[in-house]
């Protein structure tokens, strides 16, 4: 682990293993953190708060800048270690790595326009606000594109002044460790980042608990973001909470048939269904509901599934036996709860898939509103087509009735009338004839039991600061 600008094994001297979850096979054994590792990355971050924060922001945005040029010239190497241990096409593995230097850029350009505020007020006082750094932040991120999760909230974090604990996914810790190596040569100030590893359940928590973190940023399943919300309310932590989607992909009776059925299969299977903005539901109306689905049978049908270092591949495993199993379950429970099984579901046979943690490309038709896999997140390659609807009203109404609400998207030919919907449909992010457009530039949270807190954009860099305000009585003469 990378603590206080050191190398160190985890306190117990115990370690994990990492697999390789196309092979099955283990690839490196990682240190095992707990409690006293989180204690010392975070008197580590601590320390180094005073020397980090204090420095100008146009220094702080030259080392930002900095990063982004060293992780450009990582990208291939990191590509790999995101094939390897997440089992990512390298084509995507490659589109993931390239995305990261842009959050350090865009952060260490945006944070230099950020000023405080003049209050009008009586005369003879002035009354200003002025932004401040959190103070130490701890970064929980998820498993499923491991690096572009640490720099969407390592960049901000920074360019405002944090210092931070980085505790990347124990399944797949080994591109936060490389990029912890790319730090290292960076000459931050020792402290300024900690890269712990280890599970949430132990290394998590202990941070969420922590009274030396003033704020936590997580990304993962609602569940664990409860956990957390219940862990740091006994020091009242600043929260910034990206949780899970069951976002509807809403088609009018005017969508482009062609364009909308290859965004559809595209973004569903993307990652193997492993994104928090992947299409949760589709709703498609009455009257091109059958072709419709005909046509993304067709398409998912020609999906290349295989291994990740072939460029030909378009689909690779899930992360790991056991989200495999989670998503296996959804699976039967479909099938119990008397969804129709169009497609898939079950596991492949033949080499070399057979040994990996596959699921082949899965499709559920006729899917009604009290099923399981209407409502909850399956995070797998699992299309939910919906029973089709006959109005923009139902649609909105079913839409909108679900306890998640991260994005959605509606397709139209009809700007007005798409807006129109955007407006009532209640989620952090509604696209019109589009899905799953994210960038540094762009705010991404949820509403309801998908979180609060916005990452991205002049909003995620507020995120990570605290409003001061200072008042200067006039009258008083030196």
């Amino acid at each position: 682990m990378w603590i206080g600008g050191h190398w160190l094994s985890a306190a117990s001297g115990q370690t994990f293993t990492t697999v390789n979850p196309a092979t099955g096979a283990e690839i490196a054994r990682v240190p095992l953190g707990a409690a006293e590792d989180v204690a010392r990355a975070v008197a580590a971050a601590r320390q180094a708060f005073p020397l980090w924060s204090q420095k100008p922001q146009a220094e702080r945005c030259q080392i930002l800048s900095r990063i982004a040029v060293a992780l450009s010239e990582a990208q291939a190497e990191i590509a790999k270690l995101d094939v390897l241990e997440h089992g990512t096409p390298i084509e995507w593995a490659n589109i993931f790595a390239s995305v990261s230097p842009g959050h350090f850029e865009y952060m260490a350009q945006a944070s230099r326009a950020l000023m405080g505020n003049v209050v009008p007020t009586p005369q003879n006082t002035l009354f200003y606000l002025q932004r401040e750094p959190m103070g130490v932040c701890a970064l929980i991120t998820p498993w499923n594109v491991p690096l572009m999760m640490v720099t969407a909230k390592l960049a901000p974090a920074l360019a405002m002044g944090n210092t931070c604990v980085v505790k990347p996914p124990s399944i797949n810790s080994l591109t936060a460790l490389k990029f912890a190596e790319i730090l290292e040569k960076i000459g931050l100030p020792p402290g300024t980042v900690n890269v712990i590893t280890g599970p949430g359940g132990s290394v998590g928590a202990a941070l969420a608990a922590h009274p030396g973190v003033d704020m936590i940023s997580f990304t993962g399943s609602a569940e664990t973001g409860k956990a957390i919300m219940a862990a740091a309310s006994g020091t009242v932590k600043r929260l910034a909470l990206e949780l899970g989607g069951k976002n509807p992909f809403i088609v009018l009776d005017d969508a482009d048939m062609e364009a909308t059925v290859a965004m559809a299969v595209s973004c569903l299977y993307r990652n193997t269904g492993q994104i928090c903005a992947s299409p949760g539901r589709f709703y498609i109306h009455r009257k091109l509901h059958d072709e419709f689905l005909a046509r993304f049978i067709a398409g998912t049908e020609k999906l290349v599934v295989g291994d990740p270092n072939d460029p030909k591949t378009e689909m690779g495993p899930v992360v790991s036996a056991e989200h495999r199993q989670r998503v296996e379950g959804y699976i039967a429970t479909g099938i119990k709860e008397g969804a129709k099984l169009l497609l898939g579901g079950k596991r492949p046979t033949q080499p070399p898939l057979d040994k990996g943690f596959y699921v082949m490309p899965t499709i559920f038709s006729g899917i009604t509103p009290k099923m399981t896999i209407a409502r909850e997140e399956i995070f797998g390659p699992v299309a939910c087509f919906m029973e089709p609807f006959d109005s923009d009203e139902e649609v909105i109404a079913l839409a909108n009735d679900n306890s998640y609400g991260l994005s959605a998207s509606v397709w139209t030919r009809n700007a007005p009338r798409g807006i129109m919907m955007a407006n009532q449909i209640r989620a952090g992010a509604v696209w019109i004839n589009d899905h799953m457009v994210i960038g540094a530039e762009l705010p991404w949270g949820g509403y309801k039991e998908s979180g609060f807190g916005r990452e991205n954009g002049v909003l995620g860099l507020e995120e990570f600061s605290q409003v001061k305000l200072i008042s200067l009585n006039l009258d008083v003469k030196g």
